[in-house]
């Protein structure tokens, strides 16, 4: 249907919304259009996008149309299925609660069971219930990281990993199969509550969370003996992460933490920042200012849904460092794998699991251990599913996985980001270092020093026009087709296409890739040093990834500096 057409349908429904009437009244031009030309789609992390009318947009009448597609696929799979039901969390984001209780309806209406919380939960406790009640799938509403007036739906499957691509597309052919998202009916409330088909789960999933937490301790006597000697600032920025957060921390030991009060709240405007972004260094501007008054050691923050975790670190001259995502990662991964052999814990056949855009410093790591990394693609969903493959096949015992982009799991009790699990360990790094008297960033600093000073960046290219995903496209198309041969005054030893599955040596010889297909291009170069392109899968960007190793500091910034100018020269 045209997109003006459709327009008129939504603007002339008698019973619509009105949360969606009233969006639909403030539109204007462009924004009409781009709300009823497209449609949103499942990306590496489901659907998201801007909270307005229209089905490029997220209202109750998407998100009916999603969990139609899913109750369809669930009623597929038979009554069974439908007797373990749904889990659904959501958090602190405008209509996060209406949405959920949308999608509750929606599967009731089909008379599938579904488990609902009674308040705002972290995405680590979704994953967590889906497996802890056995439930068939689970959905969390939430929008992540991105700016206030977002909101978005992301889909869990049994073993509380975010949907993998196969069971992901199957979805998306449901839901594309629905013609008119307004028609969907739901269920009434009243009775699906009475009935137990809608169920409210309350605290007891958290406790059984909150048990397993306590595993990710590694040594309990070193945080006994200096809790109350590490000071931590700790900071929700308004979203999910503070009940859960703190009590992590507490029943670790950790007495020393003070909370940036003016964020503790959760508050679906994000009011005291830019936006709700750990890895931006505005986000952490109040706990800064916490942390100087209290000479803290350390400053926390999670995300709104609590699965990202950032930190600033305190420096010798009392300054406070922005670490990146990978930084964190070896952090905690150094610390991790020196304990665990300290505590004769360390296991023969272990394995960490990174993206194919995170630091290679943490196989260097890793290597130093006897330890195995696998590379999987960009999406926590990828690591969840080695994780099952090896529960399945005993060939590895998992310790460690993460994304440059924030997101770590040191347990497997979840098996999505749990910033929950990397507050906890973090706070126990911490302990360690300041036992000997050094501060994070010397730790940091002396890691470089024995495996090489890496250093990576992201740049984010939005396109936020009407034809923004064509334009996309066209440059990766464009790439794809130009076959780099040389980058920044460097050789290209390897090029990787996983889109086409293949990999091309600088000689000219090709192999295949044993990836999923994907829209992502990488390059390695004759220093060690690697490019990589790819669309973002829930917004109008391209992100470009880049990585370098270098003896020194300021010889890795300049080989940073050199990629960097040329990926923008030719993108643009």
């Amino acid at each position: 249907m045209p997109w003006r057409e459709l327009y008129k349908k939504w603007k002339n429904k008698e019973d619509l919304d009105e949360a969606v009437k009233r969006s639909l009244e403030n539109q204007v031009g462009d924004e009409t259009k781009d709300a009823f030309n497209n449609t949103l789609g499942f990306g590496t992390a489901g659907m998201r996008g801007i909270i307005g009318a229209g089905p490029n947009r997220m209202n109750i009448y998407t998100v009916r149309q999603a969990t139609e597609g899913l109750a369809m696929l669930i009623n597929e799979a038979g009554q069974e299925a439908k007797d373990r039901g749904v889990v659904i969390a959501y958090d602190s984001r405008h209509y996060s609660p209406e949405f959920a209780m949308e999608a509750a309806l929606v599967l009731g209406k089909y008379a599938i069971k579904v488990y609902i919380y009674e308040s705002l939960r972290p995405t680590p406790t979704l994953s967590f219930a889906v497996r802890y009640l056995h439930a068939y799938a689970g959905i969390m509403v939430t929008a992540s990281h991105n700016p206030a007036e977002y909101n978005g739906y992301k889909v869990y499957g049994e073993d509380g990993g975010q949907m993998p691509p196969e069971d992901a597309d199957n979805l998306t052919r449901y839901v594309r199969s629905i013609a008119d998202p307004l028609s969907i009916e739901v269920g009434d409330k009243t009775e699906l509550l009475g009935s137990g088909k809608i169920e409210i789960i309350g605290d007891r999933v958290d406790r059984a969370y909150l048990t397993e937490i306590a595993t990710v301790t590694i040594d309990a006597d070193l945080i006994s003996e200096m809790a109350d000697q590490v000071r931590i600032v700790f900071t929700p920025l308004h979203g999910t992460g503070m009940y859960l957060g703190m009590k992590a921390l507490e029943q670790a030991g950790f007495s020393n933490i003070h909370v940036v009060e003016e964020q503790a709240e959760p508050d679906g405007d994000f009011p005291t920042v830019k936006s709700p972004n750990p890895e931006s260094p505005d986000s952490f501007d109040l706990a800064e200012q916490v942390g100087r008054n209290n000479e803290a050691d350390i400053l926390l923050a999670t995300d709104p849904d609590a699965d990202r975790l950032g930190a600033m670190i305190r420096t010798q001259e009392g300054n406070y460092q922005l670490l990146t995502g990978n930084q964190i990662a070896c952090l905690m991964l150094d610390y991790m794998l020196r304990a665990y052999q300290a505590k004769g814990q360390l296991p023969a056949n272990g394995v960490i699991i990174k993206s194919i855009v995170s630091t290679d410093l943490a196989e260097e790591i890793a290597k130093a251990y006897g330890i195995e990394t696998v590379e999987v693609l960009t999406g926590f969903k990828f690591i969840a599913e080695k994780i099952k493959q090896y529960e399945e096949s005993g060939a590895h015992q998992f310790i460690m996985g993460f994304e440059e982009s924030y997101g770590y799991l040191l347990k497997t009790f979840t098996r999505d980001k749990d910033a929950i699990q990397a507050l906890v360990m973090l706070a126990e790094l911490t302990a360690f270092y300041k036992k000997q008297n050094m501060t994070l960033a010397e730790a940091l600093k002396q890691i470089y020093e024995t495996y090489g000073h890496y250093q990576e960046k992201t740049l984010s290219i939005s396109f936020a026009s009407l034809e923004g995903k064509n334009e996309m496209d066209e440059i990766m198309d464009k790439m794809r087709s130009a076959r780099l041969e040389e980058v920044a005054g460097m050789s290209v030893t390897e090029g990787y296409d996983y889109l086409k599955s293949h990999l091309i040596y600088a000689d000219g010889k090709e192999s295949s890739l044993s990836f999923p297909k994907s829209n992502v291009l990488k390059y390695k170069l004759e220093d060690g040093s690697w490019i990589a392109l790819r669309p973002s899968g829930t917004e109008p960007k391209i992100k470009l990834y880049m990585g370098v190793k270098a003896e020194s500091e300021i010889s890795a910034q300049d080989k940073l500096s050199s990629l960097e100018a040329f990926l923008s020269q030719l993108i643009q």
